[in-house]
């Protein structure tokens, strides 16, 4: 079966981590809304309101990391996405999985539109953090194509043996942190809303950043304890 290790239950192999996954978002859901509600109300953008597009903003990253989990898990069960597309599985899950990715900075730019000019800094200050933040994140993608490759950080492991026979990057901003695409490559969703002055798109971003750190205790680690045995090792 791919690789997998162990024989466990269909439902509690699908579900390991899930109910803490829900939890955490229980709790993040209103705490984003309640720190971004205050800036809501009076903006628009594209014929939608800030409010609309602050709740598509949190949507989407929930979307993508959903999508994520089931993929995953189906594949490393039952090799679902082999056996429906066979040689073509990695590339029909990359698609939707590039463009979910995608549409993340995209919807932190369309409320940061809607919300302009809302957070409480001066314009120079904002532009400021704005680049200290955009720094790292660049160069962490820089890192991940130069050294991880795109299709290992998608979850190619969960696919091909190769991915998993690589071994761990520590150079670029890996060598800063073996986890360094969700410590510092989530930055740059910062640096959209700083660069707008926007208090709903800063809260939406710090939404995204805490959310991924969620996918990676409930849903990555425990697929990496079960693709590399205990203990899991973080994959970027």
């Amino acid at each position: 079966m791919n690789g997998a290790r162990g024989s466990p239950s269909a439902a509690s192999f699908l579900f390991r981590g899930q109910a803490v996954h829900a939890l955490f978002l229980t709790v993040l859901l209103p705490v984003a809304w309640g720190l971004a509600a205050p800036a809501l109300g009076d903006g628009h953008w594209l014929g939608l309101a800030d409010t609309t597009w602050f709740w598509i903003a949190v949507g989407e990253p929930v979307v993508h990391q959903l999508y994520v989990w089931i993929a995953w898990r189906a594949q490393l069960r039952w090799e679902t996405f082999s056996g429906l597309f066979g040689r073509a599985d990695f590339a029909v899950y990359g698609l939707v999985f590039y463009i979910l990715l995608a549409l993340r900075p995209a919807v932190i730019a369309a409320v940061s539109a809607a919300d302009t000019g809302s957070l409480a800094l001066s314009r120079g200050v904002a532009s400021d953090l704005a680049v200290l933040v955009l720094l790292p994140s660049l160069y962490t993608a820089w890192s991940v194509q130069r050294y991880f490759g795109l299709a290992r950080a998608a979850g190619g492991d969960h696919f091909r043996r190769r991915y998993r026979e690589m071994p761990l990057v520590t150079r670029g901003a890996f060598a800063w942190t073996p986890n360094a695409m969700y410590t510092f490559g989530f930055l740059g969703l910062w640096a959209i809303a700083l660069f707008a002055r926007s208090h709903a798109g800063l809260v939406a971003a710090l939404f995204q950043h805490a959310y991924i750190w969620v996918h990676y205790v409930c849903t990555e680690q425990p697929d990496m304890a079960r693709l590399y045995g205990e203990p899991a090792a973080p994959r970027g």
